[in-house]
């Protein structure tokens, strides 16, 4: 039940963000748009998600996932339904900039909510379902978004207004039933003992300014801004680049990402799947982690030649690939911060993190349009990609090299040296 109510908030999270991208080749056509400034209009949701990663984290540390979580969605829901009033580039900026600040606190909270409910064993699995409620949300987003916006566009305003009130719902829910483990009602003793199965941990709060002098957590921030980055890139640019490149409009946009975004499904999943099934069979998290890690970067690097295909399908099958490889990276990526740091720190880290992958969004938002305008190609944005998650894998490697839980009480300098 609590994995499904994070799952459904991701689903929830993704469906809003993902109207604006949806929609763009119509808005930009209606509001005379040009590329560059749809760029910066990405990078405006994306600044001010990595701007509110800096507090999010610490914030839900302090008041807990129940109430931070309910505050977060609320005001996410409202933010997208202002996006009905926008009328031009400026308006759609602020309204994305407000979009984002308000929900840069999701996987912040499900990290915090799957390292209080689920034991590490688990965690990588539990984290790949998550992963798939966004990939879930991006393959409803093109489903719904048509139907409410109508041929043309013409009443745009409400694939705003309706998946904003999909957040109600979510309220109705998530209030009554979430509550941590030793304070909900239907936790029965060998649950409870099965939760709390990793060794006892001290719950004095950590100061986040101690936990950023730890490499394993610049590892998972350097990590998300190549990474992020890329995965911004498709939520935002996809349906422009289909718009461009092969002639798919709002009317036809739906079975293309649905595909992509069922692809990354299976890939959230699979990638979590890998590293816990080869812990149960006796691999060390270290060897678990890294091997999926490395084998999703592997299956990013095709996605170079997308940008050439002259076939639709053949370029929605290499992003289809890529963006399944990223989330099973991104499963894998989330579970290391549980793996090195305790849980009562584990959604600073994880918000600290998350800021830095949405600097890497609207670095990569606006270099794309810049190249795209000036350039009139999209391999920019695909070398960036096919390269990111190497790169980000070497980093993880030389930072950590051994995953195991810091010792806070130690040195920072030693990372991860000491169990």
């Amino acid at each position: 039940m609590i994995l499904f109510l994070v799952f459904f908030g991701t689903t929830i999270n993704y469906i809003d963000r993902m109207v604006m991208g949806i929609l763009s080749p119509d808005l930009c056509r209606i509001y005379h748009i040009d590329k560059e400034a749809y760029g910066y209009i990405g990078s405006a949701f994306a600044i001010a998600y990595a701007l509110g990663q800096v507090v999010s984290g610490a914030f839900l540390d302090r008041v807990g996932t129940r109430i931070g979580y309910a505050l977060a969605l609320t005001a996410w829901s409202i933010s997208s339904g202002l996006h009905a009033l926008a009328r031009g580039a400026w308006s759609f900026g602020t309204f994305r900039a407000l979009l984002g600040v308000s929900e840069s606190p999701n996987f912040p909270a499900a990290t915090k909510t799957l390292a209080e409910w689920f034991p590490k064993k688990e965690r990588a699995l539990a984290m790949g379902f998550v992963n798939a409620g966004s990939n879930v949300g991006a393959t409803l987003a093109p489903v719904m978004v048509p139907i409410l916006a109508g041929p043309g566009a013409r009443h745009w305003q409400w694939a705003f207004i309706a998946t904003a009130l999909l957040g109600v719902f979510w309220l109705v829910l998530w209030i009554p039933i979430y509550r941590r483990p030793h304070e909900h009602p239907r936790v029965n003793t060998a649950e409870f003992a099965h939760i709390n199965s990793d060794p006892v941990e001290p719950t004095v709060k950590i100061p986040w300014r101690t936990l950023v002098m730890y490499p394993a957590a610049w590892a998972f921030a350097i990590s998300k801004f190549l990474t992020d980055a890329v995965w911004w890139f498709y939520l935002t640019w996809l349906p422009q680049f289909l718009y461009d490149k092969h002639g798919i409009d709002l009317q036809h946009i739906g079975l293309p990402l649905v595909t992509v975004y069922l692809m990354a499904d299976l890939g959230s999943i699979g990638g979590g799947w890998l590293s816990s099934s080869m812990i149960h069979h006796g691999s060390t998290i270290n060897f678990a982690r890294k091997t999926a890690l490395f084998v999703c970067a592997l299956c990013v690097v095709p996605i170079v030649f997308a940008a050439n295909v002259t076939s639709l399908w053949w370029a929605v099958l290499l992003i289809g690939l890529a963006t399944a490889a990223h989330q099973g990276f991104s499963s894998n990526l989330y579970t290391l911060v549980s793996d090195s740091f305790p849980k009562r720190a584990v959604a600073s880290v994880a918000g600290f993190g998350g800021m830095f992958g949405y600097f890497g969004g609207s670095a990569l938002s606006g270099i794309t349009g810049v190249s795209v305008k000036y350039m009139g190609t999209y391999i920019v944005p695909f070398i960036i990609a096919a390269c990111a998650y190497l790169v980000s894998f070497a980093v993880i490697h030389y930072l950590i090299p051994v995953v195991r839980p810091v010792d806070i009480s130690s040195d920072p300098a030693g990372g991860n040296a000491s169990a």
